[in-house]
């Protein structure tokens, strides 16, 4: 069975009126920049936890990370087993962004090295968001409708076209008017949809293809391990191992779009307590998401589903094995992972905009003015958004290892940048700057030579000069051992710079690193936390050392 019966379409339009309902009853009061970008800084651990969460899980994970378990198994699950990475985030990170008041990580760079590593953070980062992010998910968004309504049409427009723009404004309008506490508040809402609906997937998949042994065994070991070979051309076990990490800690301790939650907690205890929730949502996208996929590729194996492309895994499954009602649940919680992502990405944007450019320029600027400013950045990155859907349509492969490897050519200047920066008071503004600039050049430098080898037929090979040959040998290294020789570049340069330019003034980084600590931050810090806090913290750890056991064979 295929299409959306009118029961369906009777849930998804029951998920929307309590949308709306949520939307209406959190924004109506956003006067101030706090109340716009932070939610007022009085969210609870819940709605945090929740908001990582949702945050994270976009329709790219649903529809990419089921085509990778569908295309290669659980090599992927590296990057979903980073739970650990937020435990990171609320016990070592957040006290130093918390104490120091700052609405955006490039605030915060500016305040632990000079304005002008600010300037670069904030200008990378909304490029970055437009092209990868913001075009990444509205493009995942489009597969999941144009799959589900294969037969939409309206005035020539095709589903893919329809679902991604209507879906698109439709979150540019919430998130411009409501600001952050709308997103964060919709995005718990969202979790409860998405799990609930993905729960269903997998279970019914399993159910459909005789349970988990048969899934083992038409998948074979190969797909059920995490480790591949040092040779492997995709995802080599040296990669994985380290540059997973390096991925993963940028995102999930430096990215404005995730961090910006445990900035809006009421206190300091809120908000760790909040990335130890969010630590648990996180180890689920293995089963949720991954094993899908693994599902829809066994019973495209036996005959019993059609999958002529890995994207398509999760949203087949839907639409050819769920029953009515359920179907329209599941397509509720589609929704609900490309909204909640998109509007987590809008907020994101129109905050880094308004704070760290903006302001800038226009220091007199009013909060009234402020917050209408965030306004209009929104609208404009709903636009370039939808601007930049014709080139997403070219994306080939899967989509999510599409996306991972663009973020490795981006994290490592960021994620050296920050962590040296809090646990080593010596550097300094000026090898901050030498990072970045030289990081990211290189990054593109990676992914323009890679665009260019892909362009190149091998029997093309012997025409090309030695420089066209060697940009082409560039652009081929493997994007997880790229991710890790150009993280060893940027720490090497940090520390070079740093040591022969002078050391930062003592009240420039007081309290902004581990050394330069106040006896006051400190008690702040350890008043925080109490023993529930370090047993939680436990058993996340536990979990993800199980599931890397589990599937380490």
């Amino acid at each position: 069975m295929t299409g959306l019966h009118w029961i369906d379409w009777l849930v998804v339009g029951g998920y929307f009126g309590v949308l709306a309902w949520v939307v209406w009853a959190t924004s109506r009061k956003q006067e101030t920049p706090s109340d716009y970008f932070l939610a007022g800084r009085n969210i609870g651990w819940f709605v945090i936890g929740a908001s990582l969460f949702a945050s994270n899980i976009g329709s790219e994970h649903l529809v990419g990370l089921a085509g990778s378990g569908a295309k290669s198994g659980v090599a992927m699950a590296h990057y979903e087993l980073h739970a650990w990475c937020l435990l990171v985030l609320g016990w070592v990170l957040v006290p130093f962004f918390y104490r120091s008041g700052v609405y955006t990580m490039p605030e915060f760079l500016e305040r632990r090295y000079n304005p002008a590593t600010r300037w670069i953070l904030s200008l990378v980062s909304l490029v970055a968001y437009v092209f990868t992010k913001v075009s990444v998910t509205v493009y995942a968004g489009g597969k999941v409708f144009q799959a589900l309504l294969p037969e939409l049409e309206i005035a020539g427009i095709n589903s893919f076209w329809i679902g991604a723009v209507s879906v698109v404004v439709l979150t540019g309008m919430y998130t411009c008017f409501g600001g952050l506490r709308a997103v964060v508040y919709t995005d718990a809402m969202q979790t409860v949809v998405l799990i609930l609906g993905s729960l269903c997937v997998t279970s019914i998949g399993l159910y459909h293809l005789g349970g988990w042994d048969e899934l083992r065994e038409l998948s074979g070991s190969e797909r059920f391990n995490l480790w591949r070979p040092a040779s492997d051309p995709d995802f080599p076990w040296p990669g994985m191992l380290f540059a997973a990490p390096i991925v993963g800690l940028w995102y999930w301790c430096t990215d404005q779009y995730i961090v910006q939650r445990t900035l809006a907690a009421r206190n300091l205890k809120i908000a760790r307590r909040g990335t130890l929730f969010g630590a648990y949502l996180k180890i689920t996208p293995v089963f949720l998401f991954i094993v899908p996929g693994m599902i829809a590729y066994a019973l495209a194996k036996k005959n019993m589903l059609v999958l002529d492309d890995p994207d398509q895994a999760f949203p087949a499954m839907v639409s050819q094995l769920l029953p009515v009602g359920v179907r329209g649940l599941v397509v509720g919680g589609l929704l609900a992972a490309l909204m909640s992502s998109l509007s987590s990405l809008f907020n994101a944007c129109s905050t880094l905009f308004t704070v760290d450019i903006y302001q800038k320029i226009s220091p007199e600027a009013s909060e009234r003015e402020l917050v209408t400013v965030g306004r209009m950045a929104t609208g404009v990155i709903v636009v370039l958004g939808l601007l930049w859907i014709p080139a997403m349509q070219h994306v080939s492969g899967a989509l999510y290892e599409y996306l991972q490897s663009v973020q490795a050519y981006l994290a490592p200047p960021m994620t050296a940048v920050f962590f040296l920066g809090v646990f080593w008071k010596r550097v300094n503004g000026k090898g901050a700057v030498a990072t970045l600039v030289l990081g990211f050049a290189l990054g593109l430098l990676k992914l323009a030579c890679q665009i260019y080898a892909g362009l190149v037929s091998p029997e093309k090979m012997e025409f090309l000069s030695s420089i066209q040959q060697s940009l082409i040998a560039y652009g081929s290294i493997n994007f997880l051992l790229f991710c890790v020789y150009l993280f060893l570049f940027c720490c090497a340069t940090l520390v070079v710079v740093s040591l022969f330019t002078a050391a930062p003034s003592a009240s420039q980084i007081e309290n902004l690193t581990f050394a330069t600590n106040t006896a006051e931050g400190r008690r702040e810090v350890r008043e925080s936390w109490n023993r529930w806090d370090v047993v939680h913290t436990g058993v996340v750890l536990l979990i993800i050392v199980g599931v890397y056991l589990y599937f380490t064979g």
